[in-house]
């Protein structure tokens, strides 16, 4: 197992020049930025041709970048049962399409509580979270469903609900971000609430999640309801620094994909800032 952290971007680089452009041309650059992950933003919809996920998966096996997918934010686990159907369809085609182009993990927001006690809610998005990945292993397909903890607390996505839905689901592990979970709470931003959230992720899922963990990073504003707004490291107040601290002396390994509005600055920043504090 690759015992590592690749870092890269949700989308492509900013600085992704217009020609080829595209996803091919934001795997070129992450490649030349020394980065070596990249997140498709699928985020609106899917809307790419097999042709295309062929080329897109020759490139990034070509530059050695590894390739995720974040699937439409308007999925919803917990959706009434006439809207369901096309969450359901958006999982779906972000697992298929992604995997045709290379990717091995797709990142979905798992939704709203409406309202609901988050144990009502996870009632309904269990079980069709297990159906969706049925389904895909009866297709070959053997991507990851990566639920993203959320930054507010409205929405079906705490630390506790991702933890579960892993647990509960097999071929699902969390997508971490841990500037949501700040922001969620208000807290979460030392040492030692860090080194907790990833004892509890041991307990919880084994050794092995640690070592093939999906994380999202940034800065972040945040309201007593939660977050607001992505921010650069250095206008925020997310100790990015001792996060990595933490992650190293757990003996994490994955991939961290920045979400800053400066993705490849601050990339490479928590790229330089980790190979600092692994040595």
């Amino acid at each position: 197992m690759d015992m590592r952290f690749h870092f890269g971007t949700v989308g492509s680089p900013l600085s992704t020049p217009p020609k080829p452009g595209g996803t091919v041309g934001g795997i070129q650059r992450i490649a030349s930025l020394g980065l070596d992950a990249l997140e498709l933003a699928w985020v609106r919809s899917v809307r790419v041709s097999p042709a295309t996920c062929e080329l897109i998966r020759a490139e990034a096996e070509r530059c050695n970048v590894a390739l995720s997918v974040h699937a439409p934010y308007f999925i919803n686990l917990n959706a009434d049962s006439d809207e369901w159907p096309k969450s359901r369809k958006r999982i779906m085609d972000a697992a298929m399409f992604g995997h045709l182009a290379g990717a091995t993990d797709i990142v979905i927001h798992p939704g709203s509580y409406f309202g609901r006690e988050p144990k009502e809610a996870l009632k309904k998005a269990i079980p069709r979270l297990k159906d969706c990945v049925k389904e895909l292993r009866k297709q070959h397909n053997p991507v990851l469903v990566r639920p993203e903890a959320m930054g507010k607390s409205a929405l079906l996505g705490s630390w506790e609900d991702i933890l579960i839905l892993s647990q509960e689901v097999e071929g699902v592990l969390p997508c971490v971000d841990f500037a949501h979970l700040h922001a969620r709470t208000g807290g979460l931003n030392s040492y030692e609430e860090w080194m907790e959230t990833l004892r509890s992720m041991r307990a919880v899922l084994g050794e092995d999640a640690l070592r093939k963990m999906h994380i999202h990073l940034s800065g972040i504003e945040y309201t007593a309801k939660g977050e607001r707004k992505h921010l650069p490291f250095r206008e925020a107040d997310l100790n990015y620094r001792q996060l990595l601290r933490a992650l190293a002396d757990s003996g994490c390994a994955g991939r961290i994909l920045c979400e800053s509005p400066i993705l490849e600055q601050d990339a490479i920043l928590l790229r330089e800032t980790w190979e600092k504090q692994a040595l």
